[in-house]
């Protein structure tokens, strides 16, 4: 199976008392302070990064809000840092709050005109590897900041899903190796899934995906064994199969989340899941991002795993009585 397609929640605080230390200082202002040199300090004076970097690999398009909450008003980009693949095309779009913003590429590659109403839109394709560092120009001074790293081994800090995170009921609890999320393919117009994947042959791959209304999912049998694919609400039913290459299609046009297993090894935890648009049950409480929260509860988490005494001790008692 491949694991860049299972989406976690990973590092909600991040190790090391190193991290603590920085978010504990940040937590006077609600803004979070880099680690390190992430992203080469880029972001350490944006104040609604929280050492995330938003995984949309495997997107063709993805969208950030202009003029989203943050920097001490509507000041921020959301998300402020992403990871994509090369090719991926990124369109801005513009809140409207927060008076006149625009987006401009640190190294010349590209600059937007500067809006203030909402539903103003201004896109780039990425297409080399790298890391893309940009800002608005009009609130450069506030923090009003991003990163686009255009390849996985370009991202830094943690790296999140993005956006929403499904809530499957429990539904693919048994699928071994499953952790939970569903692998972004939205922007797409034809998505693909291996039938009979893993060491047994009893998964499909991606177990799960996000897509977008009217996208087509293309089921493939990779051989590994005889195999149907088999809609719970009995939208869909293939035949059953082990013929190596043979394919069967479904267009989802109806938002939510649509289950599906194999008849034969549905007891070894054959099951799938395709998530469609915008409106689905979402896990909530996943990811803390932003500001006092984040700060708050790097400090618990390290309190409670030193104690108080070496906490104090760690960051020196001045700084715990103010």
């Amino acid at each position: 199976m491949d694991t860049s397609d299972t989406y976690t929640r990973r590092g909600l605080l991040r190790t090391g008392t190193g991290a603590a230390v920085g978010l504990a200082a940040a937590g006077a202002t609600g803004t979070a302070v880099a680690q390190g040199s992430a992203y080469e300090g880029y972001l350490e004076d944006e104040g609604t990064w929280g050492g995330e970097t938003v995984d949309a690999t495997g997107m063709a398009e993805v969208t950030v809000r202009v003029g989203a909450q943050g920097n001490g008003g509507n000041l921020a980009f959301d998300p402020p840092a992403m990871v994509v693949e090369p090719g991926t095309t990124v369109t801005w779009e513009w809140t409207g709050e927060g008076g006149g913003h625009n987006v401009v590429s640190e190294a010349g590659n590209f600059e937007s005109d500067t809006y203030e109403q909402a539903g103003e839109t201004f896109e780039y394709t990425f297409e080399e590897a790298g890391v893309e560092q940009y800002f608005c120009q009009p609130h450069k001074g506030q923090g009003m900041k991003g990163v686009v790293a255009v390849g996985e081994d370009n991202a830094e800090g943690d790296v999140v899903p993005f956006g929403a995170q499904p809530d499957f009921g429990g539904y693919l609890d048994d699928v071994p190796g499953f952790e939970g999320g569903a692998a972004p393919r939205r922007g797409q117009d034809e998505v693909s899934v291996d039938v009979g994947a893993g060491d047994d042959g009893f998964l499909f791959d991606p177990v799960a995906i996000h897509v977008d209304v009217g996208t087509t999912v293309v089921w493939e049998w990779t051989g590994n064994g005889a195999h149907n694919v088999v809609s719970e609400a009995d939208e869909f039913e293939s035949e059953l199969t082990g013929e190596e290459g043979f394919t069967f299609e479904y267009t989802f046009e109806e938002e939510g989340i649509h289950n599906y297993y194999c008849n034969p090894h549905r007891g070894q935890g054959m099951k799938g899941s395709v998530v469609v648009g915008n409106d689905f049950p979402t896990l909530t409480g996943d990811i803390l991002r932003t500001g006092a929260v984040w700060a708050g509860a790097a400090v618990f988490g390290t309190v409670a795993l030193l104690g108080v005494a070496a906490y104090n001790e760690l960051i020196g008692e001045e700084a715990v009585a103010e």
